[in-house]
């Protein structure tokens, strides 16, 4: 039998990714706590970082 592959919204690992940002836990000790993979969450901060500067361009190019 196969294993389903779950999805998760951008506001649960934008959740997630903010929470390993401030440092009060390890970002093992998050992952266990949500029932993902370290490397998920790994691959989410990465992801994060990288278009992080998205948030930071003028409301007008958002549409």
């Amino acid at each position: 039998m196969s294993r389903k592959r779950t999805t998760y919204t951008a506001e649960f690992k934008t959740k997630l990714v903010l929470e390993v940002l401030k440092e009060d836990k390890t970002l093992n000790e998050i992952a266990s706590v949500n029932n993902i993979t370290p490397k998920n969450l790994q691959n989410w901060k990465k992801i994060f970082l990288e278009n992080a500067e998205v948030a930071m361009e003028p409301a007008i190019n958002r549409i």
